[in-house]
């Protein structure tokens, strides 16, 4: 057995037999197929811990597509994109108005600049900031100020300053809010540095935080591309890859989805795959999806036709 799928296995028994279940109460989801409210059972607080330095947390009950959940990360992370005709994806079409904008949500989020750190006197001259895409500077008379968006700033910190405890991002901006066409579920990512004895690398770290989840339709697939981010980022940083904890504060299975989970975690488990990353890609911002693979990834069937609540 696989540690996600034990860590999966654990939760959703949790959630069913201990959890709160919401039917009655005054909830927004509803069923696209019907229009009817779309009632959850929840739990408050989920802590899952995933060492991506012994597996790679892909379920092995059901395939996870890693590809696919890649190439969504990279959207939001990489191209930081608000527009579904840059993801070769259906599963935001809902949220997408008629030119494909999803609002100020997710990738705009992530382009956004500020002041990262300010240069006191650039007399000695301005340090290489070509890596980073998204660098402004702007000069007022012996200083200068040193713009990068959200990503940057991270591969920036982790370069320079890697046992800054305030390496994060955070795409739940309130005043923008009203202009995003979802509110962001999995919203913040912060980054940690820790070192192991007698070892000359780093370890990258991180911590997810959600605000909510659908467990049947995103879990996995939220676990599977943070860790591919995790892996990329120590990479290009030259670290190791260490714990990636994943917070949810409102995990749920919604109440048409328990039969289809309760399925799931009765079935065998498979040894975890084993992780391949592109090793000669040191640029953040030269991976695809196809830098990326899941070797000996055996699993069971798929389930197809999970009703989605929106």
């Amino acid at each position: 057995m696989s540690l996600a799928d034990k860590i999966f296995k654990d939760m959703c028994r949790d959630i069913i037999d201990n959890g709160v279940d919401t039917k009655g109460e005054k909830v927004r989801p509803t069923w696209a197929d019907t229009g009817e409210k779309a009632y959850t059972v929840k739990k408050f607080g989920v802590v899952n811990r995933y060492d991506l330095s012994k597996e790679f947390p892909a379920l092995t009950l059901r395939r996870t597509a890693i590809k696919s959940c890649t190439e969504e990360m990279l959207w939001i992370w990489q191209r930081k994109s608000n527009n579904i005709k840059d993801l070769n994806s259906s599963v935001w079409d809902e949220w997408a108005d008629e030119t494909g904008s999803i609002g100020k949500a997710y990738g705009y989020q992530m382009a956004q600049k500020y002041i990262h750190h300010t240069i006191k006197d650039i007399s000695g001259g301005i340090e290489d900031l070509s890596s980073y895409p998204s660098a402004e500077v702007k000069i007022d008379g012996n200083k200068a100020d040193v713009y990068l968006d959200q990503v940057d700033g991270v591969i920036y910190d982790l370069k320079n300053n890697p046992y800054s405890r305030r390496i994060m991002t955070n795409i739940y901006v309130h005043k923008d809010l009203h202009d995003m066409h979802l509110y962001p579920c999995a919203y913040s990512m912060t980054f940690n540095v820790t070192k192991k004895p007698g070892c000359d690398k780093l370890v990258l770290n991180g911590i997810l935080n959600q605000r909510s989840q659908d467990t049947l339709a995103a879990n996995n697939w939220n676990v599977c591309q943070y860790a591919v981010l995790m892996h990329m980022i120590a990479q290009v940083c030259d670290m190791q890859v260490g714990e990636l904890v994943h917070v949810i504060a409102d995990c749920h299975i919604y109440d048409r989805h328990i039969p289809l989970i309760e399925e799931l975690i009765s079935r065998e488990e498979h040894p975890a795959p084993k992780f391949w990353l592109n090793p000669e890609i040191k640029d953040f911002y030269k991976f695809t999806k196809d830098d990326i693979r899941l070797d000996d990834y055996e699993t069971g069937p798929q389930i197809k036709n999970i009703p989605i609540a929106i």
